[in-house]
């Protein structure tokens, strides 16, 4: 099953989703060597930043040498932000797609009437595609969003924000089957996907939420319609997992889940890719969230965990791997615990009036930006 973004025909219709502190080139880069051609998105940068110029952004807009597409997600609330930001990066030839963050339900942005708030306000939004795409478009950039149900329950937006990104030329759309209130917490609605499928059917739209394994995804598409997925906690430690994606949607049979030991040769090789990244030590401090999913759902033991939890060095991770017994294998159910943000509900902040009904009607005509420009470390959604 191909798929095709621009001009970027995929082996699969598979995108890893954006994660903060997460998904940087060392892991992009395990990614791929299961499964090469797919469109692997580096963590969210501020386009603020991109606009005016911070190391640390410009840090995190790197790209391995053989990697493309280069896909990058682009947050902003302001569209002539967002308009420079794009064109910035596009004048450069940073990137080869560019994917926008309308999902983020951090209560520090949606108090301000940003991020996952923004499809409340549809002309907000159009402006803010409008502004990505036309400065995208001359250098030949497809432009792709991403949102969330809505608000809440009462409160559904993602059937009106489909028909805005169709209206404003955006290539692709990616539905997390969630609303901001649920956060991460309890079960992706998939119907929605369907329903969103159904209303916009001129661009392609891609299911996000629990796909822990691969048949997941196969059983996603065929009961949404939907033209392919969007995978995020559900890779936490199993890079693998888009192989296994790969296979599954190409009719081919996927393998058993692997043994510790294997699992143990990817975690090193991911580490040590780490390191020449960033430097042993703050690689080693980074590393530790991840040694926490490489070994869920394997019986190592708490003393275990301990250690890996607290691993300074190579040395001292190399030391706590041969302590394990390769040959241990994952327990039943292993597969789906799961990993990263687990949160919620929540409460939804929003500015002052958003909930009254008078305060709803003026939103749908509301154009103005959310004072969210300089927030830093935010999740993709």
């Amino acid at each position: 099953m191909t798929f095709q973004i621009g001009e970027f025909e995929l082996s699969a219709p598979v995108v890893l989703a954006p994660m903060a502190g997460v998904t940087n080139a060392p892991f992009r880069a395990m990614c791929r060597r299961f499964a090469p051609g797919l469109v692997y998105v580096n963590e969210m940068v501020m386009a603020t930043p991109v606009v005016y110029g911070n190391d640390k952004t410009s840090r995190m807009i790197s790209f391995g040498p053989d990697e493309h597409p280069r896909s990058l997600q682009l947050y902003g609330s302001d569209p002539e932000i967002m308009g420079q930001a794009v064109a910035k990066l596009c004048d450069a030839g940073r990137v080869d797609h560019i994917d926008i963050n309308f999902g983020c339900p951090a209560a520090k942005v949606t108090r301000r009437g940003g991020g996952a708030a923004v499809p409340a306000r549809p002309e907000l939004l159009r402006a803010i595609l409008r502004a990505a795409v036309s400065n995208a478009t001359p250098y030949g950039v497809p432009v792709t969003a991403k949102f969330r149900l809505g608000l809440f329950d009462d409160w559904l937006t993602h059937i009106r924000t489909g028909e805005v990104c169709a209206d404003e030329g955006v290539a692709a759309i990616a539905l997390h089957a969630r609303t901001v209130q649920q956060h991460y917490s309890g079960e992706a609605r998939w119907e929605a996907i369907a329903e969103l499928k159904q209303a916009v059917g001129s661009i392609p739209v891609l299911g996000n939420g629990d796909i822990w394994q691969a048949q997941d995804a196969v059983r996603m598409m065929a009961e949404t319609g939907c033209d392919g997925v969007v995978i995020g906690r559900g890779c936490l430690g199993r890079p693998w997992l888009f192989g296994d994606l790969v296979d599954a949607l190409s009719g081919r049979e996927v393998r058993p889940s692997r043994n510790l030991g294997e699992v143990m040769a990817v975690l090193i090789d991911h580490a040590r890719l780490l390191v020449d990244h960033m430097g042993e030590d703050h690689a080693m401090r980074d590393f530790r969230k991840h040694t926490g999913w490489y070994i869920s759902g394997y019986p190592v033991g708490p003393e275990i965990r301990r250690r890996f939890s607290m691993i300074k060095s190579l040395m001292e991770l190399e030391d706590v791997i041969a302590d394990l017994d390769p040959a241990a294998q994952i327990v039943e159910g292993g597969e789906r615990i799961k990993r990263g943000h687990t949160n919620g509900p929540v409460k939804v902040s929003l500015p002052e009036g958003w909930l009254d009904d008078h305060q709803r009607e003026q939103l749908i005509d509301d154009v103005t930006v959310p004072d969210d420009g300089n927030l830093l470390t935010l999740s993709g959604g």
